[in-house]
């Protein structure tokens, strides 16, 4: 099995340097771009990533609108793949993937004073109930030996704080004798230098790609174990060429009245010239 750990796509409030914790601040025209492209990639057979399953998101709109566009992309790829026994993918909203609080800091400039914000612990604490609740039990049953489920993937759509707690909070479980490695492999991949609490960081719409297996029980262990390994951190492949629309609209909110998403990155028909 697979584990994606996802970052959401380019937001207003990222662009104006704002706090932006449980603010639920949308998408700029970039952003969207970068969720296409995303999308776009893991749709793509190239990618080789196996049949999505299961997604999940931070409730706040940017994180869902990079989600849906992800499985946008899936449903599409398997109706052109003309797979009716293929199970139909729906996205999973969950509060607890939301970002940290910022409380009286929301909405401020970066470099604020933020002393009353949702502390890490309190955010160990929501990725911790996300796992048991939901994560868990679909990582746990690689120890069934299911071919199918080993070739899955599992998609997380959230924010760079809380995928750092829901990171700690995996490794704790699964690994906790192999924290220190871990946070030797992303130092070397682009983790926040010098922050013990950060084990990794992500650009938005970057990734960081798990692998997860079975351990076999030996004279040492009466029983199998889960073990993950960091296949790769902050992946960013899907955004090269890709630039910003000029004349600010790539930074601004991106528009929804004005045209859909999907018509968005359509080109425009060709009219038939009549003699």
């Amino acid at each position: 099995m697979r584990l994606f750990l996802i970052r959401h796509g380019e937001t207003v409030d990222n662009v104006a340097g704002l706090y932006a914790g449980i603010r639920d601040s949308p998408l700029t025209t970039h952003g969207v771009l970068q969720a296409c492209r995303l999308a776009t990639h893991f749709a793509s057979p190239a990618s080789a990533i196996g049949p999505v399953t299961h997604i999940f998101s931070s409730d706040l709109q940017r994180a869902v609108n990079t989600a849906q566009a992800i499985v946008d992309a899936q449903v599409e790829r398997a109706t052109e793949k003309e797979d009716p026994d293929r199970p139909k993918l729906q996205l999973v909203q969950v509060v607890e993937l939301r970002e940290r609080d910022f409380r009286s800091a929301e909405g401020k400039r970066f470099g604020t004073p933020h002393p009353d914000a949702e502390t890490h612990d309190e955010m160990r604490a929501r990725a911790t109930a996300f796992i048991q609740a939901h994560l868990g039990p679909l990582l746990d049953s690689i120890l069934t030996g299911d071919k199918c489920k080993i070739s899955n993937s599992v998609l997380v759509v959230a924010h760079g704080l809380i995928l750092n707690s829901l990171l700690r909070s995996l490794w704790a479980r699964y690994a906790p004798e192999d924290m220190t490695r871990l946070a030797n492999v992303n130092s070397s991949s682009g983790s926040v230098a010098g922050r013990s609490e950060f084990l990794a960081s992500w650009s938005n719409t970057g990734y960081l790609e798990i692998n997860v297996d079975a351990i076999p029980s030996s004279e040492d262990t009466e029983k199998s174990a889960v073990r993950l390994t960091v296949v790769r951190a902050n992946a960013l492949d899907h955004l090269q060429g890709l630039k910003r629309t000029r004349g600010g609209i790539g930074s601004a909110k991106f528009d929804t009245k004005q045209k859909t998403m999907e018509s968005f990155f359509k080109p425009a028909a060709k009219k038939r010239r009549v003699d």
